[in-house]
């Protein structure tokens, strides 16, 4: 009964020469578009596995123990339908990356590096609604603006019971975020049915809504004016750096540019922004200083700096740069940039602390790897994995009320 086929043995020894193979993939090529943690790279770079050939090092690598629990699995784990060949392989590629014991250096299924991608490129297909949990259950956090799900007449704090469309149809007790996004967004066009629960609403009785996904686009940049003791200050969010900050942010710094009377500062909040591309964060830092290095990236073997590009269209500008602890990578550079070439004010919390560099590659079969390739320094040689960058003024918005309490110290330092 526990006899292995011949196709099946033939199927792990092809996945063991893949195992192989990835682990002889060294030397990555350092792109100008270096990229941070979770993000990808533009162009994404295919790796071409040209062949099974072992560098000298790994020929004495001993994978009896590694085909031994794969054989014992196969034969005697209770529940057959489990033991997937793709699932294990990827399973295994996670534990190589996670034995080097840096949290950056990781491997993306599939479909983990495709929801990674779209959230960089800041669109993606489906009803437009950001999910959360409501005493464990899923439910609506928002609805965005002028999304399907808005269009719909979906609240914040629907709770979703279940989902349905020509794939699926299951409730949604026990999913994880992750998953619920992933059955929730789908191609364009297609339909989905939520089943929903509002309290006080259809005689307190679940009622389902169907929803034709679209594409869903949801800014990295936005900006509002605060007004205070008639003076106007620009107040810039900027929760991330993908694909459309740059276009995004030429839009709001024209709409600075435009202002009269003039604009008498700006405030750059990256509260929460966990970075992006790097190619980004200097750009933006650029537009704030006329000159002097951004960013020093030192790898391996070589180290690189990289110098403010000479735009500098908010140079004249007073600017303060709000952040806290989600505020990351190359929020951070930015951040660092400012204070150390500008002498901005940092206001909020401490940052997150992450000074790597990752390498960001898509494989063939659309799995992901990033791998660290190198650690950043700030303009003065601060290097901040693990302690952040310290703020000048420490403030934290106060929940309890409607106002902002960080911006409005922000905008009082601007005014000083």
């Amino acid at each position: 009964m526990q006899k292995f086929s011949q196709m099946s043995t033939l199927k792990n020894i092809i996945f063991g020469l893949l195992l192989l193979v990835l682990g002889t993939v060294i030397g990555y090529r350092v792109r100008e578009k270096g990229t941070f943690a979770s993000v990808l790279s533009q162009p994404q770079q295919l790796i071409k596995l040209a062949g099974t050939e072992q560098p000298v090092e790994y020929r004495n690598v001993n994978f009896q123990e590694f085909w031994q629990v794969w054989k014992i699995l196969e034969q005697n784990y209770v529940d057959p339908e489990k033991i997937q060949s793709e699932q294990m392989v990827y399973g295994a590629i996670k534990g190589m990356t996670a034995s080097l014991g840096d949290p950056y250096t990781l491997f993306l299924p599939p479909t983990d590096q495709k929801r990674s991608a779209e959230d960089l490129k800041g669109s993606f297909f489906g009803v437009g609604i950001e999910l959360g949990y409501i005493e464990g259950t899923l439910a609506v956090q928002s609805p965005l603006v002028d999304s399907p799900a808005a269009k719909a007449g979906i609240q914040a704090k629907d709770l979703i019971l279940h989902v349905k469309d020509d794939k699926i149809d299951k409730d949604t007790a026990g999913w994880s975020l992750p998953e619920a996004v992933d059955k929730i967004r789908g191609d364009k066009g297609s339909k989905v049915t939520l089943t929903l629960f509002r309290k006080e609403n259809n005689n307190n009785q679940p009622f389902a809504v169907t929803l034709e996904r679209g594409e869903i686009v949801v800014p990295s940049a936005k900006i509002a004016y605060e007004q205070k003791n008639g003076k106007k200050v620009a107040h810039i969010t900027l929760s991330r750096f993908g694909e459309r900050t740059n276009s995004e942010m030429d839009k709001i710094i024209k709409d600075i540019q435009s202002q009269s009377p003039k604009t008498d500062g700006i405030i750059l909040d990256m509260r929460n922004n966990p970075g992006g591309f790097l190619e980004g964060a200097i750009t933006v830092s650029s537009e704030f200083i006329a000159k002097g290095t951004i960013v020093t990236q030192k790898g391996k073997y070589t180290s690189k700096d990289y110098p403010a590009l000479g735009t500098a269209r908010l140079a004249n500008y007073p600017v303060v740069v709000v952040v806290n602890g989600g505020s990351a990578s190359a929020a951070e550079i930015t951040a660092g940039a400012l204070r150390d070439n500008k002498e901005a004010k940092l206001i909020g919390e401490k940052t997150f602390g992450k000074g790597s560099v990752q390498d960001a590659m898509q494989l063939e079969d659309g799995s992901g790897l990033h791998v660290t390739i190198a650690k950043w320094l700030l303009p003065k040689g601060d290097w901040i994995t693990g302690t952040g960058i310290p703020v000048n003024v420490e403030v934290k918005d106060d929940l309890a009320t409607t106002q902002d309490e960080v911006i409005q110290k922000a905008v009082d330092e601007i005014l000083k």
